[in-house]
C-alpha cells in the first residue's frame, strides 16, 4: 500500500506543474491586465475590465500617461521581467508554499484565503451534513417502498429540487422570507449581525444560524437528488442478491436483514464518496449564492481576482485547490480499500 501511495504522490507533481503552467501561459494573453487597469485609473477612466484594453482593440492605456510612470507600474507588479523569469519565480515560491501577495488587497494570498475560509466552511459543512443526513435515510425508505406512492411522490419532489438552480432557489427564498414581497423572517446579507461581538454565547449561535439558514437551504434543496437516487439504487441492488434471499429463508427478520446485511454493503459506494464530498464542500460553495447573500467567501474571492486580473490570487488559489483535489482523489481511492478489503490497486 505504501508504495502505491508514494507512486500516486509522485504522479501529483507533474499534474500540478502542468495545470499551473497552462494557467500561467493563458493569463499572459488575457487583455486588461493589472498594469492596464491601473493606468486607466490614473487617467480617471477606470475600465473595470471593460475598457479599451479589454475590448481587444489593442493597448491604448498609456496615452496621456508618462512612459516612465508606466515602467514604474510594471516594476511594481513584476511585469518588467520576461515571462519565463516570472514563471520560474512563481514556481520557486510555490515550492516553498509561498503564494505571493495580492495586487489589489495588499495582503498575502494565504491571509486572504484564511479570512474567507469561515464563510466557505459554513456553507459547505452544513450543506454536506444536511444533504447526507436527509438523502441516505430517504434513499433507504424509497428502496424499501419502491414502486409505491411514497416512492413516486418523493422522486418528483427530489428531481424538482434538483432541476431548480440553487441561485434561483435563493432568489425565491429571499422574496418569500427575506423581506421581498412577503415577510422578513431572515436577514438579507452577511454571516452575522453588526453587533455580534456584543451578544451572549447563545445569542451568537442563534444569530449565526439565523443568517446561514437561507443560503444553506438554497444549496441543500438542489443537492438531494444524486445521493438519494444513488442510495436507493444501491440498496435495491443489494436486496436482490442471493445472500438476502438466503437470510430470509433462514427466518431472519426483515429489519435485521436490512440493517445488518443490506445497509452495510449498500453504503460502500456512499461512504467512499465521503472524502471528496467532505473536502469539496469547503471549497465548492456556490459563487452565485455567496454573491446573492453578500457572503464574502472563497468563491467570490476567486471570481473577483479573475475579473481584476489579480494573478497572485488566481494562481495561488489554483495551486492550493489543485493540491487539495489531488489528495482528495487519493483518499477516495484508498477509502474503497478501507471500506471493502476485496478491492485492491496493488497487483
Amino acid at each position: 500500500m505504501w508504495s502505491y501511495i508514494l507512486k500516486r504522490l509522485l504522479l501529483m507533481i507533474p499534474t500540478l506543474i502542468g495545470i499551473l503552467t497552462i494557467t500561467f501561459v493563458v493569463v499572459q494573453f488575457v487583455p486588461g491586465g493589472p498594469v492596464e487597469q491601473l493606468v486607466s485609473q490614473l487617467q480617471g477612466r477606470d475600465s473595470g475590465g471593460e475598457g479599451p484594453a479589454a475590448a481587444g482593440s489593442g493597448y491604448r492605456g498609456r496615452q496621456g500617461v508618462d512612459a516612465k510612470r508606466v515602467e514604474e507600474i510594471k516594476k511594481l507588479y513584476g511585469f518588467d521581467k520576461p515571462p519565463l523569469e516570472r514563471y520560474v519565480q512563481m514556481m520557486s515560491q510555490f515550492v516553498r508554499f509561498d503564494l505571493g501577495k495580492s495586487f489589489y488587497h495588499n495582503k498575502d494570498v494565504w491571509r486572504l484565503i484564511l479570512e474567507k475560509l469561515p464563510v466557505s466552511i459554513s456553507l459547505g459543512l452544513w450543506t454536506f451534513l444536511l444533504v447526507y443526513l436527509i438523502s441516505v435515510p430517504l434513499g433507504i425508505a424509497k428502496a424499501v417502498r419502491a414502486g409505491t406512492r411514497f416512492d413516486t411522490v418523493t422522486t418528483f419532489i427530489v428531481l424538482l429540487g434538483y432541476a431548480i438552480p440553487s441561485f434561483v432557489m435563493g432568489v425565491v427564498l429571499l422574496v418569500l422570507l427575506g423581506g421581498g414581497s412577503f415577510v422578513q423572517w431572515f436577514p438579507l446579507r452577511g454571516l452575522t449581525s453588526i453587533n455580534w461581538a456584543e451578544m451572549s454565547l447563545g445569542g451568537k449561535i442563534a444569530d449565526y444560524f439565523w443568517h446561514i439558514a437561507l443560503p444553506v437551504a438554497a444549496m441543500v434543496l438542489g443537492g438531494f437528488a444524486v445521493i438519494t437516487v444513488l442510495t436507493k439504487n444501491s440498496v435495491l441492488e443489494e436486496i436482490r442478491k442471493q445472500y438476502v434471499l438466503t437470510a430470509r429463508a433462514k427466518g431472519v427478520g426483515e429489519r435485521q436483514v436490512l440493517w445488518r446485511h443490506v445497509f452495510r454493503n449498500a453504503m460502500i459506494p456512499i461512504m467512499t464518496g465521503f472524502p471528496a464530498a467532505f473536502v469539496g464542500a469547503f471549497f465548492s460553495g456556490s459563487l452565485l449564492i455567496e454573491t446573492l447573500f453578500s457572503l464574502d467567501g472563497l468563491g467570490l474571492l476567486s471570481y473577483e481576482s479573475v475579473i481584476r486580473r489579480d494573478y497572485p490570487v488566481v494562481l495561488g488559489s489554483l495551486f492550493l485547490f489543485t493540491i487539495i483535489g489531488l489528495l482528495t482523489t487519493l483518499l477516495r481511492d484508498l477509502s474503497y480499500i478501507w471500506v471493502d478489503p476485496r478491492v485492491t490497486y496493488f497487483d
